[in-house]
This record gives structure tokens, sequence and C-alpha cells, in this order.
């Protein structure tokens, strides 16, 4: 069976704003389908200006929290990037993408289905680091 993907209604560039950008983000992500247990919360970190585009950078920290450990042993971060470009129409929507945390493959919202999985691995990696060292 094929899964359906998720995907919002993204802001056009003229109406975009930072706290726009992040509310959508948690608007996409309220989409995903993960445990209730996983708690999470986004932050813009800067805004990039380029040739043809500028871009806005946001990092959403996710954890499951338990009352035996109520400060998780580690995190997993997932980096969007809002892209509003400088040659398009103002009313076109604006591109989005992200990534993992320890990783470079770029995920859009329109083409991907994101899997709790991703963050179960990033956050069990860090804590066999942890072990290790």
């Amino acid at each position: 069976t094929k899964s359906v993907i998720k995907n919002i209604q993204w802001i056009t560039g003229n109406n975009f704003t930072v706290e726009k950008g992040r509310r959508q983000i948690e608007e996409y992500i309220s989409t995903w389908d993960v445990h209730r247990s996983w708690l999470h919360w986004s932050e813009f970190l800067q805004e990039e200006e380029l040739k043809y585009s500028k871009r806005y950078h946001y990092r959403v920290c996710w954890s499951v929290p338990t009352r035996r450990k109520p400060i998780p042993q580690a995190t997993a971060s997932i980096y969007f990037v809002i892209e509003i470009s400088k040659i398009k129409p103002a009313t076109s929507p604006v591109e989005v993408f992200f990534t993992l945390e320890s990783s470079r493959l770029i995920h859009r919202p329109e083409q991907c289905q994101f899997r709790e999985k991703w963050l179960k691995d990033i956050i069990e990696n860090k804590i066999i680091l942890m072990e290790r060292l």
C-alpha cells in the first residue's frame, strides 16, 4: 500500500514573516505520525541572504521525557529552511526543505513521508556514543 504524503498549504513570499514561518513549520509537523510521548520546540536561527533568494533557518528539537527521566538523555534536531525567491512572483509559495541532524540528505515536504524512526535513530546513536565515552 502506498502511504499518502501529508503536506500543508505554504505561505506566499509576500505574506511571509519569521513568526508565520515558524507557525507553518509547527502546522506541518502536526501532520506527522509521531507518538504523543514525543515533545518538541521550535526556534528561528538565522536569515541568510543569497543572490536569488532569502533563506530562513529554523530548528525543531525533539525528545521523549518520562517520569523517571524528565530531562532526556539526548535530543534530536530537525533543521528547516524556508526559501523565498527573489525571481519568482511574490505571490508564489515559499520553498521548504529540511534535514535531520547528522544527515546531509535534503527532504522536501511534498516529496517525503516523515518517519518517527528517524528521531529514534538519532537519539539511540547519541546515547550509544555517550556510553562509549
